[in-house]
């Protein structure tokens, strides 16, 4: 039995050996933390300098979109649906926060919110479809603000008083754009940091929230959860850490198996990790400015994927995941074994 279990662990380890990150050849310095992956062929990105990038052939050719008037703005999310239609959203107090959109691939773009309270700085945006979306702030007078659109033209703000109250110095982190998900089809996840580190849960598209403690590093500025990914029935995954200590590799993951009411901290990252993404219900990725690890078992145990200094990853499936970071990376994670 025990030769049986090595035979078992050399193939597997076998099997990830030949996955690694391959780098895209893109003629931009920005820096990326939006990404959004449509299909195999086609995936945006969004950063700094009010850059957005596109490629709708598998990344042999990228578009480098300069939104106009916005190259102050540094789009930390973006939400694709095809080659011509997204949203993405800017960070920033007041007027810096925004939310735009294209129709056309990218050739103009409307813009629909622009922040106008000053005390707010909008972190990530999620959408249910094209038409319904919502977005977020840190607290304003002691609550999260979550502004949302059902016609995917107008923005109002939904009722914060259904919202739990925010604890002492607790944000979240516009690190990846997952720090606020959707999922099915109606319910939202969002995650915090700083002075607790906790999962918020709604499961009537925003209107009503409930928060639970989770096992995450928190107390200080840099730590706390900083990414959330849902499968497809009730598991899912938080992780995050200290992102002044990248390599501090304690209560940066945990999992729940009953749809977000429980957190159970797990271990195997090689440290602080800014975003998780379910491939499929069994192999994970996570990535942060150390390095990058995967997991084949749901998320039971990882093992390092690759050195890249990445801030995001997405993926549709196992021939189409990705993964964005400074100074124009990107790059495609290429695994033909486990294919």
């Amino acid at each position: 039995m025990k030769t049986f279990q090595i035979l078992i662990l050399i193939c597997l380890l076998t099997v990830m050996g030949d996955a690694q990150w391959i780098k895209q050849e893109v003629e931009t310095t920005s820096s990326f933390r939006g990404l959004s992956v449509v299909s195999e062929k086609i995936v945006w990105a969004s950063g700094t300098g009010g850059t957005v990038i596109r490629t709708v052939d598998g990344g042999d050719k990228w578009d480098v979109i300069k939104v106009p008037d916005a190259e102050k703005l540094d789009f930390r999310d973006i939400e694709a649906f095809d080659a011509n239609t997204a949203y993405i959203l800017s960070i920033g107090n007041g007027d810096a926060s925004r939310i735009y959109k294209t129709t056309d691939g990218g050739a103009s773009w409307q813009l629909q919110f622009r922040n106008a309270d000053e005390k707010a700085f909008y972190d990530a945006i999620a959408c249910w479809d094209r038409d319904s979306c919502i977005a977020m702030s840190d607290p304003v007078d002691g609550r999260y603000v979550i502004i949302k659109t059902t016609d995917g033209k107008s923005w109002e703000r939904m009722n914060s008083e259904n919202m739990p109250d925010a604890q002492s110095n607790e944000a979240s982190f516009a690190a990846s754009g997952t720090c606020l998900i959707i999922h099915g089809k109606k319910k939202a996840f969002l995650v915090t940091g700083g002075g607790n580190a906790r999962v918020f849960r709604s499961n009537d598209r925003g209107d009503t929230w409930t928060a639970t403690n989770t096992p995450i590093i928190r107390g200080t500025p840099g730590s706390g959860i900083f990414s959330i990914a849902m499968g497809s029935g009730k598991t899912g995954v938080i992780v995050g850490g200290n992102y002044e200590k990248p390599d501090e590799t304690g209560n940066n993951i945990a999992v729940t198996r009953d749809g977000g009411k429980t957190w159970l901290a797990e271990s195997g990252l090689g440290g602080y990790r800014s975003a998780v993404v379910y491939v499929n219900e069994k192999m994970l990725v996570a990535v942060g400015t150390n390095g990058s690890d995967v997991s084949m078992d749901g998320g039971d145990t990882w093992r390092p994927l690759g050195k890249e200094n990445l801030n995001a990853v997405a993926a549709k499936g196992r021939k189409a995941v990705w993964a964005v970071g400074p100074r124009g990376a990107v790059f495609r994670l290429t695994d033909k074994k486990i294919r």
